[in-house]
């Protein structure tokens, strides 16, 4: 990253300002920063009035972007833990400079259950029994029974019974269950829904309080406070904490894709490709050019080659790329 205490001697001031504005937002809340890097903040907003108004409008525009802002840092006893693949614990005097720097650059309403831009995972995601860091993927044999497969950035924690496992909770992400023909359902919650296959397979994704439940193999139920449905083998449904859809046709295997390590989008538009994307890569890509949110992609991308996609998605929408500290990269 080029320094970022100096931008009076660029041509296009203001763009270039705007830029580093979120640049020392995201470095000073990615747990990387340092104490040089919060001296160099502090150097370069002094610079002028302009410094501090673009270091503003930055956390304003932050304040918009998903996962929404919880509770104040400075109310939380406990602070985040970077993501970092199996997630560990920052040391205290890391935690406590970044409390600081983020209260002074006066973003202190970015929360622990909360983390901005997904950078690090959340407080309801930390007693997770099994867990995956981004772009891995984990099969687990819960019972001789039920297997599961869990995709990128995904967090369950196991539900037993007498001894033994009847369940899961998936608290965050996603994760394909196969069942051989069991005594009694298996059951995944995810939310305020919960899903019952006695033999199939499905799926469950569960991503900012909306779940998406697919019929691979067999027939699942799926429970709701507003309703419950039964799903047949190319089925799906989708519900969030108060209403349950009625069930729509989907394409198995395009579903399961993932499965095979790859991402299929079909006219989907260019915010929600980038956010499918952001779950399988280490840190963040954000887009910073709001006339082409909507601007439809299909394509079949490979797991493996996500930077190669990310440089035609900039050639293809015609995007500048800046890459910043801990794998953020801003399109614009």
């Amino acid at each position: 990253m080029r320094d970022l205490s100096d931008s009076s001697d660029k041509t296009d001031f203001p763009e270039l300002l705007r830029q580093d504005a979120h640049a020392w937002l995201v470095l000073l809340t990615s747990g990387k920063a340092t104490q040089e890097d919060a001296q160099a903040f502090q150097r370069w907003r002094a610079l002028g009035p302009r410094h501090q108004k673009a270091f503003e409008e930055a956390r304003d525009q932050w304040r918009l972007l998903k996962p929404a802002f919880g509770k104040l840092l400075g109310t939380r006893a406990e602070l985040a833990r970077h993501h970092q693949r199996l997630l560990q614990r920052s040391s205290l005097g890391r935690r406590v400079f970044l409390g600081a720097a983020v209260s002074a650059a006066a973003v202190a309403g970015v929360a622990v259950v909360h983390p901005p831009l997904g950078l690090w995972t959340p407080l309801d995601e930390w007693n997770a029994d099994y867990r995956t860091a981004a772009g891995e993927q984990r099969s687990v044999a819960l019972t001789s029974q039920v297997d599961v497969t869990m995709n990128t950035r995904t967090s369950v924690r196991q539900v037993a019974a007498e001894g033994r496992t009847v369940g899961l909770i998936l608290l965050a992400g996603e994760a394909a269950v196969d069942v051989r023909a069991a005594e009694r359902a298996f059951g995944v919650v995810a939310g305020k829904g919960r899903s019952l296959c006695g033999g199939g397979k499905f799926e469950v994704r569960f991503l900012d309080g909306k779940a998406c439940v697919t019929c691979i193999e067999g027939a699942v139920r799926v429970e709701h406070p507003a309703g419950s449905l039964s799903l047949r083998v190319g089925q799906q449904a989708s519900y969030d904490d108060a209403s349950i859809g009625a069930p729509v046709a989907v394409d198995p295997a395009d579903a399961a894709a993932w499965r095979r390590g790859e991402l299929v989008f079909k006219r989907s538009p260019l915010s929600a490709v980038i956010d499918e994307i952001n779950r399988y890569r280490p840190g963040r890509v954000v887009l910073m050019a709001p006339s082409l949110r909507h601007k439809t992609l299909s394509a079949r991308l490979q797991f493996k080659a996500l930077d190669a996609a990310l440089l035609q998605i900039q050639r293809s929408f015609d995007l500048s790329a800046r890459s910043l500290p801990g794998g953020v990269l801003i399109l614009s």
